[in-house]
């Protein structure tokens, strides 16, 4: 009789795997990794058995890191490989084709500022998402958690900037299929033990069409980092990306968050308050004094410059990713070669540092938000409450395991 018992609950288990299995995609993406060339390298398909063993079954003490939208466990696979796998708490059944299609071409991205997608587990009843693991930290946790001790320098933060945006960059335009990110952010840009930036959470990305240049969606990001024009007439395009990393690169030069709520109105929009400073030319003032005193302040207003062209209102004035990512090289050239070089030839270095964005005038960013087609994006305190996380549901969970081993989510 117990013989009998524990088949029929081994055969209700794995009709449920099945039934789930086949509800999240799971025969749709058989079907088109088989199409793949061989040489490719594609997602794995994981069994529930070898997600369970990687985190000693959902174990609690496995979680790095908790919140509303799921739930992120350290793992280890077979071969010792330490990965995060991501549970999702909901699943919209209306996007399968969608999710089937960004597992094949997001696992399929092979770029060193990119965590890399391992792969999927799909017999559980919400997809898992199972990527490499990083260690040390998102950009966030480093410039707005850690104490002045542990600052980043200006050197590296000039460098996790030029690497962030090459990744958005091929991301945009090398890419099989473009692909806009949508929730770029300093919690979403992981770093490893050498500082090196990792671009992580494409679960609210959108796949474009080669035919298309920009998407009706519904509006999904993070307050502070999204960009108005988007928010106002949903209309997505890779520009978007554009504005959110101009937020991330005042984060780098200012170590200021993207939002304060402790600050006086006119400082609490971090991406209003640095346009009317540079308006205003009062730079300076809000310059991260930990960065300041390294004497860099001509490349700080090069990057300004360079962050106050990415949030120009209109999208169309702003620059592509591939262009920004040419003028952070060009800057971290200059200053690798001022490190290496003792007799630096004047003109060569003004040649180098000529020519770039144009920003039209210092003015540009504020005066558009006068523009009367679009209303400037003015934080509704009470809609953040209700919705302080708009990402969808795959977002909003570092992939990453902080000093004290645990992890901080949307801290907006």
């Amino acid at each position: 009789m117990l013989f009998v018992i524990l088949g029929n609950q081994e055969e209700k288990t794995h009709q449920l795997r099945e039934k789930f299995f086949q509800q999240n995609g799971g025969l749709m993406l058989q079907q088109q990794l088989s199409q793949l060339d061989s040489s490719t390298e594609t997602a794995k398909i994981f069994t529930k058995e070898e997600v369970k063993k990687a985190t000693n079954n959902f174990s609690e003490r496995e979680i790095v890191g908790r919140g509303g939208f799921g739930i992120v466990y350290k793992g280890i696979l077979s071969q010792n490989k330490i990965v995060a796998i991501k549970k999702s708490s909901v699943v919209d059944q209306s996007q399968v084709d969608q999710f089937v299609n960004e597992v094949i071409v997001v696992s399929q991205i092979n770029h060193r500022n990119v965590v890399k997608l391992l792969g999927c587990c799909l017999e559980t009843e919400v997809p898992l998402l199972v990527y490499e693991f990083i260690t040390n930290g998102t950009l966030y946790h480093h410039l707005h958690e850690v104490g002045h001790v542990s600052s980043i320098p200006w050197e590296i933060r000039l460098r996790i900037a030029k690497e962030t945006a090459g990744a958005l960059a091929y991301l945009h335009s090398a890419a099989s299929i473009p692909i806009i990110h949508r929730d770029v952010k300093s919690t979403n840009i992981l770093l490893d033990d050498n500082f090196t930036a990792k671009v992580s959470d494409f679960g609210s990305s959108r796949l474009v069409p080669l035919d298309k240049t920009q998407l009706t969606t519904m509006v999904q990001g993070t307050f502070g980092y999204l960009d108005p024009k988007y928010f106002h007439t949903s209309h997505l395009s890779e520009k978007s990306d554009t504005y959110s990393f101009g937020v991330v690169l005042v984060e780098l030069i200012t170590g200021i968050k993207a939002l304060s709520f402790d600050k006086p109105e006119e400082e609490r929009n971090l991406a209003t308050y640095f346009l009317s400073s540079m308006k205003e030319n009062r730079l300076s003032l809000i310059l991260d004094d930990r960065i300041v005193n390294e004497g860099n302040t001509d490349e700080m207003l090069e990057v300004a410059n360079i962050a106050q062209s990415c949030l120009r209102l209109k999208g169309d004035e702003r620059p592509t990713m591939r262009e920004v990512s040419m003028q952070l090289e060009r800057l971290t050239r200059v200053e690798k070669h001022l490190w290496t070089t003792v007799d630096v030839n004047p003109d060569e270095t003004e040649f180098l540092l000529s020519g770039s964005l144009n920003s039209q005038s210092t003015t540009t960013g504020c005066d558009s938000l006068k523009d009367k087609d679009v209303i400037p994006l003015e934080v509704d305190h009470g809609r953040l409450a209700s919705c302080s996380n708009m990402s969808g549901a795959m977002t909003g969970v570092p992939i990453y395991q902080g000093p004290s081993g645990a992890l901080k989510w949307d801290t907006i």
